[in-house]
């Protein structure tokens, strides 16, 4: 794919912060960041003029780390950034090819505003929920990637996304959302099934030898330990044999009893206490006394918007951090290193790039009456109405969940031709059923959920039709991309590194059509490629 500089949330936050002399750079530049919701801070929309050069607001901190702070913090309390809380990206304003505004929605009052500037910056989380049921907050969506992408911006290998082994499993046909379990559990748990299929006997009363430590057994050097993707196959592929546990069958024991034996009750209590008493107020189960119920889930999206080493999009002027971009992570996300992407990105990487940007563009103001500022509006009007008035009776959650199911069974931890076809073939049905027979109540002057719930699933069944097709296209196995034509013998991910070797950047070729499949290749000039092996 030739560079950037040639080819044309919950919730989320807009933040427009005012960085001054950075540098080469002499004058004042309005940026506005677009940020996912952490933790539990309410997002919103800002302005600021800052006076001096700083950073700006890093995208957040991964929901498995634990943020405390929201991004921007110490600029809002010094008066630096004013937050407008509860706003949603709803589209990017493009002026002459460059970036150069949002228009965002009022979550309470359904007024739509745009912020217009000279640069935009997408650090809106990951996509993951287009399976309906992740471990993401219920709010994180695709709607502001989404946007960028259908104004040229690149989506990059869509269809990398990383199932997380050790969360609690699904309980029932309602259920809206995932819990995932720190993966250090798996430090000192013990994962296993029962040998015999349909074995329906309480894990205490199982003997050792009737138990099937299957990661030890598959994994002699890493057991327990191995990576999320293969930890996260070996445990559907028990559960497809029958040997699953729980009332739904889709699940595994993650056992405690050795580790408390070896090191006490106190020490485990120690490391883990948290988190036990986490699991045990959503599932009733003491997991000091019975082994822990897990079964793999969503939990990030390795795929995103393109962005070169300065972080720019394929759009000037469009800057992704975070979960929100492709980059770092390749085909298999390592634990924690999405934290060390939202630190790079923000503190290390975006105040500099982002100077050196302004230094050298000239970049006329954008008046409220520009064409293209009016464009977009009027987008955001028509997408509105035409969720409104769509006049059907079923909820958008509906279709949600119908498409999380062909997700999760046709792009999932496992996928084949067929499987990938069928499911291309499923989607554009589902999405003429969704705007022949939505029902969105109320109005779009107000409060309305159910409003702000269709559009982010009108953007996900268009995003899991271009996942599926990346999906299909990648004809191999790679990392969390499993397809099972493309495996070992003794099972293991295949790759095709003289076909595959790259990057798959898809460009939106408009309504109908097909996207335009663009090519970076990978070259790896102090390592040698080499086949992965935890036997």
């Amino acid at each position: 794919m030739p560079p950037s500089d040639s080819w044309p949330s919950e919730l989320p936050t807009c933040l427009r912060q005012r960085e001054h002399e950075q540098r080469a750079l002499t004058g004042a530049h309005d940026v506005l960041l677009s940020v996912d919701r952490v933790a539990d801070w309410t997002a919103g929309v800002g302005t600021a003029e800052i006076d001096v050069p700083q950073p700006l607001a890093g995208p957040g901190i991964e929901r498995e780390e634990g943020a405390l702070h929201p991004p921007g913090e110490d600029q809002i309390g010094q008066g630096q950034v004013e937050m407008f809380a509860r706003h949603e990206m709803q589209e990017l304003v493009v002026v002459d090819g460059k970036a150069r505004g949002i228009v965002a929605r009022d979550l309470v009052t359904g007024e739509t505003t745009t912020h217009l500037g000279d640069a935009v910056v997408l650090a809106t989380g990951g996509y993951g929920n287009v399976f309906y049921l992740a471990t993401y907050a219920k709010g994180c969506n695709t709607t502001a990637i989404w946007r960028a992408y259908k104004k040229g911006a690149a989506f990059a290998n869509p269809c990398f996304t990383q199932i997380h082994p050790t969360c609690i499993p699904v309980s029932g046909e309602y259920q809206s959302k995932l819990t995932l379990m720190s993966e250090s559990l798996r430090n000192d748990g013990r994962i296993w099934v029962p040998k015999t299929k349909g074995d329906q006997r309480a894990p205490n009363q199982i003997p050792k030898e009737d138990r099937d430590y299957y990661l030890e057994r598959m994994y002699p050097s890493f057991g327990n330990l191995v990576p999320r993707d293969v930890a996260s196959r070996a445990a559907k592929r028990v559960c497809d044999e029958g040997r699953g546990v729980g009332p739904t069958g889709y699940g595994v024991y993650l056992d405690f009893h050795d580790a408390i034996g070896r090191l006490g009750k106190a020490k485990i209590e120690e490391k883990y206490g948290n988190l036990f008493e986490m699991y045990e107020r959503i599932t009733g189960e003491n997991p000091y006394e019975v082994p822990m119920r897990i079964y793999p889930a969503t939990h990030y999206t390795m795929g995103g918007l393109w962005v070169d080493y300065n972080l720019m999009s394929t759009i000037p002027g469009l800057f992704v951090l975070g979960e929100a971009n492709f980059s770092d992570h390749g085909a298999n996300r390592l634990g924690a290193s999405a934290l060390m992407q939202g630190l790079a990105d923000g503190y290390f990487v975006i105040p500099y790039t982002m100077g050196n940007y302004l230094a050298r563009e000239k970049l006329a103001p954008v008046a409220d009456t520009h064409p293209e500022v009016r464009a977009a509006e009027d987008a955001v009007a028509a997408r509105t109405k035409r969720l409104l008035s769509a006049g059907g009776s079923r909820p958008a959650a509906s279709f949600h969940r119908e498409l999380g199911k062909i997700m999760w069974e046709h792009c999932g931890m496992e996928r084949d031709k067929k499987g990938l076809e069928h499911g291309m073939g499923k989607i554009p049905g589902l999405r003429a059923e969704f705007w022949k027979n939505l029902r969105v109540p109320g109005s779009g002057a107000e409060l309305n959920q159910s409003l702000e719930v269709a559009g982010r699933v009108a953007d996900f069944l268009e995003l899991g039709e271009l996942m599926c097709l990346d999906a299909l296209e990648r004809d191999e196995s790679c990392g969390c991309h499993f397809r099972t034509e493309h495996q070992m013998a003794d099972g293991e991910a295949k790759r095709d590194d003289q076909q595959f070797c790259h990057v798959a950047a898809w460009e939106y070729a408009g309504d109908g059509k097909k996207p335009i499949r663009n090519v970076e290749p990978l070259t790896f000039e102090n390592v040698d490629l080499q086949v992965r092996s935890y036997k």
